[in-house]
């Protein structure tokens, strides 16, 4: 007979207060959440989370285990332990750049729309940029119309996709030593979808069988999407939607409000939400919500669609995505309105628990049971008026009595975007370098991504950024680990006071955060042109500065393909848990080790947030030597 399982104290589920309480009422109102099925699903699999099960052909599937006469078992195929492994990585990967990329794809398809007339809903609210990223492209831009050279830049840029290009346009913001080594390991990215389909190519029973290449390719695919369809997306969004710059809101559950119709937006992409957002500020529509007793209507962000207009329009962040299931059960939700990625299916079932009505917008992200809402350039406003309009009837549906939004709002900045860093210094790098050569910065750390319920919520990526600004060490978050900075606080000039006296000095004269919130998961691109740019004004590769990267809770395809891609781009990675390798010494060792004398950098796994700080830490002193600079 089975044992039953003991429900674990809320305290160790998550670090929030806000999370804590909304746990509890789930359980009271027999709501169940991601931590309850994570509970029926252990333990898990060992094959699978070793990595060593392949599942690629009809023949298997095959689970591969070492015997101990030292005898290598084989699939039936014939592949070893190293090549599933591989092959079941390089998939990962290619999903996770996949999913990154054609989110890059939906940005350019908008601005085709805006060149060729198709919507008056969407413009382009940053030209200047838009010229600059011509420029840069070596397309002509001096005499001419501006939605001429539009074109031509939504022609590169879907160039980048294909596979006749030797590169991927923006990879020239590389230091020439980065892209060499690239050219030397044959990992230079020719085409987003090129390498994608290759790597699915190279994994299919008969192609690729030397775990080592297979690795190679996958590193090739995860640069593709970095310095290809994540940067596409990030440019073209400040394109079309403005380039984010400092401003200030608030974040936690308490955001949404018991006298409002309360829409949340969640997802990754802003062509939807932005426009959920312009319907929401309908003079018609709030009166509407009004007529019903309503104070107004409050536009709140989930994950990184939430990013994406917290960073350029300041709206509040209910929480990342653990929150997401707790922000329904708050009971003041009149929908909840999805595009793709890293929307939990759960989120219809809950929804239905409540008033709350589940809508999704995207072809490529249908969900069961949901209302669906085709939105497309030419009829999005229009489309989004209509989702209002649904909210706001859904505000004479609540239940009262089920309404309870725990907490206060925090108070947080956001807006960093490259270009408003250069601007707060000045209009140029030289500051930041003379900071980090005086050793008052001694280092910079791109905390980033997920959460995941097999930790305990937001602790490490809290507990890592505290101990990071502790030793001078400037923090950049992006993705969920936006939200968790923010509710501890750090996202506030304030936190200085938690930082060492290099880095207060610095951020307190510039009246900054020790932490700057960089974006969305797809604005790690930013991060990695910061880093080009930085190693072009020295001088040096990316490898060569003191900088590290760092993904505690991660759990999606999308986090391994952004690990992977900062590591062949020279940046030492720390992940909080392995990915699903450690049925391969092969691989294993190549991602721990053979990885920095290939490419300059590699990986490193450590769950305790107070070693993974000293791991890093003792990297970026490695570095400063090497450069000549103190410890």
């Amino acid at each position: 007979m089975m044992k039953e399982r003991k429900e674990r104290d809320v305290t160790e589920l998550s670090l929030w207060e806000d999370a804590q309480k909304m746990i509890l009422k789930a359980r009271q109102e027999g709501v169940q959440t991601a931590w309850d099925r994570l509970e029926t699903q252990s333990p898990h699999c060992n094959f699978c989370e070793l990595g060593t099960t392949c599942r690629n052909c009809t023949m298997g599937p095959c689970r591969i285990t070492s015997r101990p006469n030292g005898r290598r078992k084989r699939g039936v195929c014939g592949a070893d332990a190293d090549v599933v492994v591989a092959r079941n990585f390089g998939r990962f990967v290619a999903g996770g750049a996949a999913g990154h990329s054609d989110h890059g794809r939906d940005l350019i398809e908008v601005l085709e729309a805006i060149v060729e007339g198709k919507t008056k809903d969407y413009t382009i609210r940053d030209p200047e940029k838009l010229l600059r990223l011509a420029g840069e492209l070596g397309i002509a831009t001096r005499g001419r119309e501006l939605l001429d050279v539009a074109r031509d830049l939504m022609d590169a840029c879907y160039a980048d996709f294909g596979s006749r290009k030797s590169s991927v346009g923006f990879l020239a913001r590389a230091p020439k030593q980065r892209r060499d080594i690239w050219a030397k390991l044959g990992m230079t990215p020719r085409g987003v979808d090129r390498e994608i389909a290759e790597m699915m190519h190279r994994t299919h029973m008969g192609c690729d069988n030397d775990a080592p290449n297979t690795l190679l390719h996958a590193a090739r695919t995860a640069l593709a999407d970095g310095w290809g369809g994540s940067m596409i997306g990030t440019e073209l969004s400040d394109v079309i939607f403005g380039t984010p710059s400092p401003r200030m809101s608030t974040t936690n559950l308490a955001t949404i409000k018991k006298d409002q119709v309360n829409i949340l937006v969640h997802g990754h992409n802003p062509v939807v939400s932005e426009m959920i957002l312009a319907a929401a500020r309908d003079a018609a529509l709030l009166e509407e919500a009004k007529a019903l007793g309503a104070s107004g209507i409050n536009v709140v962000g989930l994950c990184c669609t939430g990013n994406e207009l917290l960073m350029r329009q300041g709206i509040p962040m209910a929480g990342n995505h653990l929150m997401t299931e707790l922000a329904i059960l708050t009971g003041a939700v009149e929908a909840i309105v999805v595009d793709y990625q890293c929307i939990m299916p759960s989120l219809v079932q809950i929804a239905h628990c409540y008033h709350t009505k589940f809508i999704d917008t995207a072809s490529k992200a249908r969900f069961t049971g949901a209302i669906h809402f085709d939105i497309h350039p030419e009829n999005a406003l229009a489309k989004a008026k209509d989702i209002v309009r649904l909210a706001v009837q859904g505000y004479a549906q609540r239940n009262p009595s089920r309404v309870d939004i725990p907490g206060q709002p925090v108070d947080i900045m956001t807006g960093f975007s490259n270009e408003a860093v250069i601007k707060a210094l000045g209009g140029t790098l030289t500051p930041l370098i003379e900071a980090i050569k005086a050793g008052q910065i001694r280092g910079a750390v791109g905390i980033v991504g997920c959460n995941n319920p097999k930790f305990k919520q937001d602790s490490m990526n809290v507990g890592l950024a505290k101990e990071l600004i502790k030793r001078d060490i400037l923090v950049l978050a992006t993705g969920c680990v936006t939200t968790a900075a923010g509710k501890a606080g750090l996202l506030m000039p304030a936190a200085i006071s938690m930082a060492g006296p290099g880095l207060k000095a610095v951020c307190g004269a510039l009246g900054i955060p020790p932490v700057l919130h960089y974006g969305s998961c797809v604005d790690n691109s930013r991060i990695l042109q910061l880093c080009a740019a930085l190693a072009g004004e020295l001088g040096v590769d990316i490898s060569d500065l003191p900088v590290a990267a760092s993904s505690p809770e991660w759990y999606s395809e999308k986090a391994a393909a952004i690990g992977l891609y900062a590591v062949a781009s020279g940046i030492y990675t720390h992940l909080g848990h392995p990915p699903h390798i450690l049925g391969s010494a092969v691989v294993t060792d190549l991602a721990v080790s053979g990885l920095e004398d290939l490419v300059g950098a590699t990986f490193v796994i450590e769950p305790d947030p107070v070693k993974a700080a000293g791991l890093i830490d003792a990297r970026i002193t490695m570095k400063r030597l090497a450069l000549g600079l103190s410890a």
